[in-house]
């Protein structure tokens, strides 16, 4: 039997390829004759304030791991968008790098797209602050007409917490607002929207004593991305739903919340106010 190959320095590859994929030009950098194409390997190490030789060796797979803040130095030298620099720790580390919010920048026409054939289920897009950026229509019908709010007041804990429609959809109201804020509390944090929450929270502090307390205790819930809800509907009445949330790929500060109806009578009940009246 032949020898297995050498295991192939991937993270060297990796930077090879996004190195030589950059113009010289763009960096202000001479248009002098270049033997390969791209950057060369003393001209990343300097726009990442490394080593030259350091990084000679993160080419050539020497020199042991590379440190996160190494990492996110040669992303940001070598321009990478926020994939590649996942990968770039992937390869580099086993783990994708620490969060990093980012904040609204609203939903492509696909994402909407995809989620507006979810009627009569329904569906809506919230950031890691818990603002609701999108939303279908059976949304709109069952939990709340978002487009009927400032979009500054678009936001599920406010609508729990400081509305009395909340209350009076739910059975057990206390025991869904301590899931809701447990939930909201690991979504911001997985995020790394702390500094973004903060204003929130002393808002809401002011204004409810209920969240001010429940915030206090620092309940985490288990399984909190998916569960039933039973929800008073003021013209449908009683009616349940299987909830379920998705993460959006390739963005960390956005998850998509799904009700689907347990029945089929359910479902058609809804559809039924859905049809042009």
């Amino acid at each position: 039997m032949s020898a297995l190959p050498a295991t192939e320095n991937q993270l060297g590859s990796y930077l090879r390829d996004r190195r030589s994929r950059l113009d010289p030009g763009a960096f202000g950098l001479p248009a002098m004759r270049r033997r390969t194409p791209g950057l060369r390997r003393e001209e990343v190490a300097q726009r990442a304030s490394i080593s030259p030789t350091w990084y000679a060796w993160l080419e050539q797979g020497r020199g042991g791991a590379p440190s996160a803040d190494v990492l996110d130095r040669i992303a940001r030298a070598l321009m990478l968008t926020d994939v590649e620099r996942e990968h770039l720790f992937l390869l580099g580390l086993g783990r994708p790098p620490e969060a990093r919010y980012r904040k609204n920048k609203g939903v492509t026409p696909r994402l909407q797209r995809v989620h507006d054939a979810l009627d009569p289920s329904p569906a809506l897009i919230r950031t890691a602050t818990w603002d609701v950026i999108a939303w279908n229509r059976a949304a709109t019908v069952i939990l709340m007409d978002y487009g009927s709010l400032p979009p500054e007041q678009r936001n599920m804990l406010r609508f729990v917490f400081l509305d009395p429609r909340a209350r009076a959809a739910h059975y057990d109201w206390e025991s869904v607002a301590r899931l809701v804020l447990g939930a909201f509390r690991l979504d911001a944090a997985r995020a790394g929207a702390a500094a973004d929450v903060q204003p929130l929270v002393e808002e809401l502090s002011r204004l409810s004593p209920e969240f001010r307390a429940m915030w206090r205790d620092n309940d985490v819930p288990e399984g909190h991305a998916d569960g039933v809800k039973h929800l008073r509907h003021p013209m449908l009445g009683p009616i349940d739903f299987e909830y379920s949330a998705f993460a959006v790929d390739g963005r960390t500060d956005l998850s998509l919340l799904v009700y689907n109806p347990m029945t089929a009578a359910d479902a058609e009940r809804i559809a039924s106010l859905l049809e042009p009246r």
